[in-house]
């Protein structure tokens, strides 16, 4: 094939700028988009959390995938948006706590507990997806995606399919020939071009999909406090055990092939006493 015929041939490769934390639904989205044939830049957010050990973990499977990998730094916000457990550093005035020195500490339990919302961070998604959309129109990239999914519904406004189509239509009529309809037509419904593959999916579905993509589970990183290892007691390391061990369970019913979770946590049994209290 001609050096002509090689970039011909590239440039017909669809592209995508996926947002990529490093943990196990982003990581699963971005395997699930190669082996579907997409080019796909990762791009990353330094939004001042509480680490940063999510963004390794994204940098390791964007280097590992050998995809493009930039990490935009929002950190000047964190001030700003510094009422949620994610972010606070400092003394708070947070309504859900009481007037305090020390830092909103990340809650234990499941994801269904009402202190759980102590870790929305102010429009975040509207955010990020603003800022890859602009990435993606600038290098002239048909959609954007983000691994939201239905976990997310009951917490954060920002992870609902009513917020994903309002966000859609606004990138569509601020972006004038973004994605693959140049102008939309009056009373027509958008193009999606915020793709959100897991957007009705629940957690132990992303899961099932990880164990079939054969994505490493111990390469993704989710716990909200940042130690040595996962927790295994915030809230996204109870609902990953969770999924994950549902997950397996689908495996092993249906006779499939399934893989161990080589993820250390520092409490195995916790996430099994609350979820069962849930029920």
């Amino acid at each position: 094939m001609s050096t002509k015929q090689s970039e011909e041939s590239s440039s017909t490769i669809p592209r995508v700028v996926a947002v990529v934390s490093g943990g196990l639904d982003s990581t699963t989205m971005v395997y699930d988009l190669v082996a579907r044939g997409f080019e796909v830049d990762c791009l990353s957010f330094n939004y001042g959390q509480r680490h940063k050990k999510e963004l390794t973990y994204a940098a390791a499977t964007a280097k590992q995938l050998g995809l493009r990998h930039d990490i935009i730094d929002l950190t000047g916000l964190t001030h700003l948006i510094s009422n949620s457990a994610l972010t606070s550093q400092n003394k708070t005035s947070h309504p859900a706590v009481p007037r305090t020195d020390r830092a909103i500490e990340v809650p234990d339990g499941h994801y269904a507990e009402e202190n759980m919302k102590l870790t929305v961070v102010p429009n975040r998604n509207m955010i990020m997806l603003s800022i890859a959309a602009g990435i993606a129109v600038n290098r002239n990239v048909a959609f954007i995606a983000t691994a939201i999914h239905a976990g997310d519904h009951f917490i954060y406004p920002d992870c609902r399919p009513r917020f994903i189509a309002h966000a859609n239509a606004a990138i569509v009529a601020g972006n004038e020939g973004f994605g693959p309809i140049p102008e939309q037509a009056e009373g027509v419904e958008p193009m999606h071009y915020i793709e959100a593959p897991f957007l009705y999916m629940t957690k132990a579905d992303i899961a099932a999909v990880a164990i079939q993509l054969n994505v490493p589970l111990h390469l993704t990183w989710s716990c909200y406090k940042g130690g040595v290892n996962h927790c295994g007691r915030c809230g996204t390391c109870v609902e990953r055990l969770e999924a994950i061990d549902e997950a397996i369970r689908r495996g092993v019913s249906n006779n499939e092939w399934i893989t161990d979770d080589l993820t250390v946590y520092d409490d195995t049994e916790y996430w099994r006493t609350v979820t069962s209290a849930v029920r």
